[in-house]
């Protein structure tokens, strides 16, 4: 192997050493040798390099392409469920083909541009010590240059537009999702805020049994419980996945303990008399937390053995879930009928961005 002291007489300004030599140099100075070279294309600007500089090219535009796609579904498709529209059923599928096609074809690209077009090198590195001296930080930065050239973007000025093309949008497609939360008001009604449980034009939801009946405060028992879901068309159906809740009616003792708790928090409205409701949903993983100990006044998500105390505010207290299960405001309507004076006034769900 070549050492430092054979090519320290090296001229940089030498008009006969090519870009290589300085190349070789530079890894030399790195104490890398290299012991095989091979261009791809000995010749350049032969037809076989230009067709696949065209294929380069046509990939990283298609994924270009794919990605504004995937904006446009994402930004201006009517995502909600209208019925006879169907618009809400392609609206997942159409961003996941988009967002697809665009990650195959960059993919494609970078790989034909490393396999096809960059030429083959073989190097063996010793490990290096102590820092680069100026003359050697001078052909390093020479080295640099040169193996920007080779990847061919300077003298290939294709493949540098169309990757620029392509990927512009991608970045675009990244930063969508981030971008649209921080633009629109986070408590703003949304698909992440809104439950079956928000006022309609009827007014209040009520709180009814699986099939359809409403209840009453007296349907439950002291220390039972009951998986509630909204009083609407469909409440009971995937469409509002979102919306199963707990309604317990808690012992006085409990219904003391768990009042205080609501206090702390300002949320001393949100029971009625000795009955308190929350989601079901965990905020862990979605799974439905259903296992209710009432001598305990716990509740047990059966996936992850998440577990929330009922009495304090539905607060974590094993398991992986770090945050309280949301809880649900009560009232009794004219009727006697329990309702929801509102909806939720945090996210359902697994864990979220915004709250700890």
């Amino acid at each position: 192997m070549s050492t430092r002291t054979e090519t320290e007489g090296i001229d940089l300004d030498d008009p006969k050493l090519s870009k290589f030599d300085i190349v070789r140099e530079g890894a030399r100075q790195e104490d890398i040798e290299i012991v095989h070279y091979e261009p791809q294309f000995p010749v350049p600007g032969t037809k076989a390099e230009r067709r696949l500089v065209r294929t380069v090219a046509l990939f990283f535009l298609v994924t270009g392409l794919a990605a504004t796609a995937f904006l446009a579904v994402y930004i201006w498709w009517p995502w909600e469920w209208k019925p006879g529209t169907g618009a809400d059923k392609v609206f997942t599928p159409l961003l996941g083909l988009s967002l697809g096609i665009a990650l195959l074809c960059v993919g494609f690209g970078i790989l034909t541009w490393g396999k096809k077009l960059l030429p083959k090198e073989v190097s063996i590195q010793d490990r290096h010590e102590g820092p680069l001296d100026e003359r050697q930080n001078k052909i390093v930065g020479n080295t640099i240059t040169y193996m920007a050239d080779e990847l061919g973007v300077k003298r290939r000025p294709l493949l540098g537009i169309s990757l620029l093309a392509g990927l512009a949008p991608v970045g675009a497609v990244a930063a969508a999702p981030l971008i649209g939360g921080l633009i629109q008001q986070p408590h703003k009604n949304n698909q992440m805020f809104t439950t079956g449980w928000h006022p309609n034009k009827d007014g209040l939801i009520r709180l009814t049994r699986q099939d359809g009946t409403p209840i009453r405060p007296e349907d439950v028992s002291p220390g039972g419980q009951m998986t509630v879901f909204p009083g609407i068309e469909d409440g009971v159906s995937n469409k509002h996945a979102d919306s199963p809740t707990l309604l317990i009616h808690l012992r006085q003792e409990d219904a003391d303990t768990a009042r205080a708790a609501n206090d702390r928090v300002g949320k001393d409205a949100f029971m009625w008399g000795n009955y308190i409701a929350f989601s079901k949903i965990c905020t862990h993983a979605g799974c439905p937390a259903s296992l209710y100990e009432q001598q305990t006044n716990r509740l047990l998500c059966p996936c992850h053995q998440s577990t929330f105390l009922i009495t304090d505010n539905a607060r974590p207290v094993f398991g992986p879930a770090n945050r309280r299960l949301p809880q649900l405001p009560l009232t009794v309507d004219e009727e006697g009928f329990f309702v929801a004076k509102s909806d939720f006034t945090e996210a359902v769900g697994p864990d979220f961005w915004e709250r700890p």
